[in-house]
């Protein structure tokens, strides 16, 4: 099932980051790792889309990647986003990471300026070429505007160190097409919470989840039972989270579930703008479904 130098099998937080008063707030993000590693999560990843990456400054970048390195501490792979839709600049964030002790890397499809599909296999392999660590690319067309194709997918599949892909094209044809034609190149890892047990089933090794950042020990359960071939109840748990995984889209990801974190008390509902709070009406929506799950009152 898993093949190239896997970073991990299960599931994995993509971890918002706590702010407090303009400023990351690290004490949060200290409680925040240890709740996600006594729940049982298999891998976290620091300073993807639910990071806000997009308004850390460089500086604000490199400490969270540190920070959450040195206080993980090898318990569990910490994987580092360091994409760019600057190649130059994901090369030099990457080779940080790498030398800051990240486990792998996880590299969006380049945004805004897009590119060709020859300009994304190059994008990839040049990042790839400039580390020693495994790395995801990630496919998430809707908010990149661009959509990695299955020819490019099995041209990138061959570099060594791309090992895996996160998709989150919310196409579960696609999904299929680069499991059939990549074959033992590439692994993959649902992007979308929604379609954990349905693209496991298929052959997927896993979650880059949001979800597990409020129900850390779900999330892993969801994956381990499918590991274990018990896609039946693997499924039943799927439905049972599927209202509170649909709410914590119900506005652009990471405003839910920072509002979801705010209220079980892990950090301030603070956000970056053009990012900002839901309205109090959402927000009892959220709260409803959150109840249901008894993660709150």
């Amino acid at each position: 099932m898993a093949i190239k130098n896997t970073i991990f099998q299960g599931a994995a937080t993509a971890l918002i980051t706590p702010f407090k008063d303009g400023k990351v707030d690290y004490a949060a993000l200290e409680n925040i790792l240890e709740f996600q590693i006594a729940g049982g999560i298999d891998a976290l990843v620091v300073c993807g889309t639910t990071g806000e990456p997009a308004t850390l400054d460089d500086d604000e970048h490199k400490k969270v990647v540190e920070f959450a390195i040195e206080k993980v501490n090898h318990r569990v792979p910490v994987i580092a986003g360091t994409g760019s839709n600057n190649t130059q600049y994901a090369v030099e964030l990457s080779r940080f990471a790498e030398k800051a002790g990240a486990d792998g890397l996880l590299l969006v499809t380049p945004y805004y300026n897009k590119c060709s599909q020859k300009g994304i296999v190059s994008h990839f392999n040049t990042v790839a070429d400039s580390v020693n660590i495994p790395c995801i690319v990630y496919n998430v067309p809707g908010r990149t505007g661009f959509c990695i194709s299955i020819d490019s997918y099995k041209q990138i599949a061959k570099h060594e160190n791309i090992v895996a892909t996160k998709e989150a094209s919310g196409n579960l044809l696609l999904m299929m097409e680069v499991l059939e034609a990549c074959g033992n190149d590439i692994n993959m890892y649902s992007g979308d919470d929604q379609q954990i047990v349905p693209l496991m089933s298929m052959g997927a090794i896993g979650v880059i989840s949001v979800f597990s950042n409020v129900m850390p020990a779900e999330a892993h359960r969801i994956t381990k039972l499918c590991l274990d071939g018990d896609f039946k109840t693997a499924a039943q748990l799927q439905l049972k989270y599927l209202r509170l995984m649909n709410g914590l889209f119900m506005q652009v990801n990471p405003i839910p579930v920072k509002t979801a974190m705010a209220k079980m008390g892990f950090c301030d509902n603070e956000f970056r703008m053009p990012l900002c709070p839901m309205d109090a009406s959402d927000d009892e929506k959220l709260f409803a479904l959150m109840r249901e799950q008894g993660l709150c009152k």
